[in-house]
């Protein structure tokens, strides 16, 4: 399938069977689709969200589709509300446009008795979500029976088959808002306060489809953490192998196993949150600059036509500075009042990018290009401003050229010194921890009582933490006593045992995985701590492991599990294995659940480059189990669950991530 061509020109898209399947499998568990639904669509089938999330979607789980033309939609946008009414859909789509077409060009008396209560899920994707089309839309239509639930942003691309990120079903969308010139600045997602005058309303898309992944990095490929925004990449059974006959672009689009999504995003608690295009942003002053927000602003003037206003950066080639250019469409030819819209199209773009445009164009209707599915063109109308077609360039007085370029010149300079500060601390960090790791490992051995050794591995991790500038608040601490009871967290990095040992008081007995007991250095370190080992692929030793365990749980020490088994690189809480609370049930110990937040984002699974950022750890109060039979086993797993579900700040994957066993003779 060929990409919109939003950015450039189209691309064809490989995609083969497998790709399909998977995509659609991946939607339809997450929309929790089967042959009960029924959708209803407007989209044409030449439009990846009408071919394959409708027509094949459909297809695949046995649902009936209701497909009408899409010039009837665009004619009449109340006959796909009338349609879902009358066939009582509970599923349907579209792109932002068609939600303000429905309220732009629709009258309140064509809606009389309109019921849009069967709906339950009708995603807005294909194009950038509007914060304030999801209001209009939502108050509007829920006095007609429409769900704030059933609206669902998803985020996807032709290069994933169609889609990438989906909310949870009945889920109401999620905005979130952020401090304006820290994104733009810095591009620190920072939720901004209740006095914020200005903040920036990003929607959130939802977490990525089960079985795919995305990660955010930054200009040097180097992943970044949580509320850091970059340059979007995913990877999954979805993904495209490549372009059609187009090996040069191929290239550019893989990188280390991931795609190149083309889009600036940031990840908040499991969820993706869109900012833009790269080809997109306009870099002005060291600022980055979101077209959509002022295309929506300006849209919203009286005399400008929606959908008919494109921003977009223009190179001065004299000065090398990028030039801040609007153009709106209007059918106002009366001279004083097209001067008027320009001059409150002016005051708009300014008011939000905080420095007005270089050129302010108003051109007639149908002049901004647009793409077969409704997209706005932006390098098309770009390359007809810069020849002249739209309208001539209005050129900037040489002063504030001058002065752009040096208030320009800092925030660049600021971005390399960040680059570079972030390479010397991952140096500085991974040399604390490979030094710190040799003093404990010497301690350990060394030291004749378990008491003394853990003392000494105590230390020696609050100090490592302290050179690496990581900042640690626990609480909680005080509900951990001194035995008989054994702790439950959530396992996000290879950083968790680090921190729970610079934390926890005592000799924690933390419950590793057999398979470190072979290895050359940490077997010995771990034994000389008195760490028990269990066994994750064979039955019969991980029933004898229990016992062991259960008989340490009713001595003097206090047992540490991540009930997780092992962890993804993936936020979110997966499944939680039996054994622990097992154990619990069967020495009638009481479970605190414990939480840990920071630790992912510091060092994320299947990668190798640390990031600076504070740590949280919470323990619960004691959770007593309620039986001694299986179904209290079942009860106390699922309420330390909760608990910690409730504080961790991610989603609930709900999936078992199962280890992956060792191969035959290893």
């Amino acid at each position: 399938q060929y990409t919109s061509g939003s950015t450039g020109d189209p691309k064809g898209v490989v995609l083969s069977h497998a790709n399909l399947l998977a995509n659609v499998r991946a939607m339809g568990a997450v929309m929790e689709a089967s042959s009960a639904d029924i959708f209803v669509s407007w989209l044409p089938l030449y439009h990846d969200m009408g071919l394959i999330g409708a027509w094949l979607g459909c297809l695949h789980f046995g649902a009936p589709l209701y497909a009408m033309s899409p010039l009837s939609f665009l004619v009449r946008p109340e006959s796909w509300l009338w349609a879902m009414h009358r066939f009582r859909a509970t599923l349907s789509a579209s792109p932002n446009f068609g939600f303000e077409f429905c309220l732009n060009k629709t009258d309140d008396a064509d809606l009389e008795g309109l019921d849009l209560s069967s709906l339950r899920m009708v995603a807005n994707g294909a194009e950038p979500v509007s914060v304030q089309t999801l209001r209009r839309f939502i108050e509007r239509f829920e006095h007609h029976g429409f769900k704030p639930g059933a609206m669902a942003p998803v985020y996807g691309l032709a290069e994933n088959t169609v889609g990438l990120a989906f909310p949870p079903p009945g889920r109401s969308p999620i905005i979130d808002r952020v401090d304006r010139a820290a994104l733009t600045g810095r591009g620190a997602a920072v939720p901004a306060g209740p006095d914020n005058p200005k903040p920036l309303e990003i929607v959130a898309c939802g977490h990525p489809l089960p079985g795919h992944e995305v990660r955010i990095v930054d200009g040097a490929g180097y992943e970044l953490g949580e509320r850091q925004e970059g340059r979007l990449e995913f990877r999954g059974p979805s993904a495209t192998s490549g372009y059609f006959e187009n090996d040069a672009k191929t290239r550019e689009l893989f990188r280390d196993g991931w795609l190149d999504s083309g889009d600036r995003a940031y990840v908040a608690s499991g969820d993706v949150y869109i900012t833009g295009r790269v080809k997109d942003i306009i870099i002005r002053a060291g600022r980055h600059i979101y077209p959509q927000e002022i295309e929506e602003a300006v849209a919203g003037i009286p005399g400008v036509r929606k959908g008919g206003v494109v921003v977009f950066g223009a190179t001065d080639r004299s000065t090398g500075t990028e030039r801040v250019v609007v153009v709106a469409e209007t059918r106002e030819t009366d001279e004083p009042a097209r001067a008027e819209l320009q001059k409150r199209a002016y005051e708009v773009a300014t008011d939000i990018a905080g420095t007005p445009p270089d050129d302010m164009v108003l051109a007639p209707p149908r002049a901004v290009p647009k793409t077969s599915s409704g997209k706005i063109r932006r390098s098309a109308a770009k390359e007809l401003y810069e020849s002249g077609t739209i309208g001539a360039p209005q050129r900037s007085l040489w002063w504030q050229v001058l002065r752009l370029s040096f208030a320009g010149a800092g925030p660049q300079l600021k971005r390399l010194r960040r680059l570079l500060a972030d390479v010397l601390y991952a140096g500085w960090w991974w040399t604390v921890v490979a030094c710190s790791f040799f003093l404990a490992w010497l301690a350990v051995m060394l030291l004749p009582r378990l008491g003394w050794r853990w003392a000494a591995a105590r230390t020696i991790a609050r100090a490592a933490l302290a050179l690496a500038g990581v900042t640690i608040t626990a609480s909680g601490i005080e509900h951990i006593p001194r035995r008989n009871a054994i702790l439950a967290f959530n396992h996000s990095s290879y950083m968790d045992a680090l921190v729970l040992a610079a934390v926890l008081p005592g000799e924690p007995a933390f419950v590793a995985k057999k398979e470190l007991a072979g290895q050359v250095f940490a077997g010995p370190f771990l034994r000389r701590l008195d760490i028990p080992f269990v066994e994750r692929h064979d039955v019969t030793g991980s029933l004898s492991d229990a016992e062991s365990l259960t008989k340490i749980a009713r001595q003097e020490r206090i047992l540490v599990f991540f009930p997780e088994g092992t962890f993804t690189r993936r936020p979110g809480l997966s499944a939680f294995h039996l054994g622990a609370f097992k154990i619990a049930v069967d020495a009638n110990l009481p479970a605190l659940p414990g939480t840990i937040r920071g630790t992912r984002s510091m060092l994320r699974g299947d990668q190798w480059f640390p990031r600076w950022t504070p740590v949280t750890i919470e323990i619960g109060a004691a959770i007593a189990p309620s039986g001694t039979d299986f179904a209290a086993v079942l009860r106390l797993r699922d309420a330390v669950r909760e608990a910690i579900l409730a504080r961790c700040g991610e989603p609930d994957l709900g999936e078992m991530v199962k280890p992956t066993p060792p191969e035959a003779g290893a």
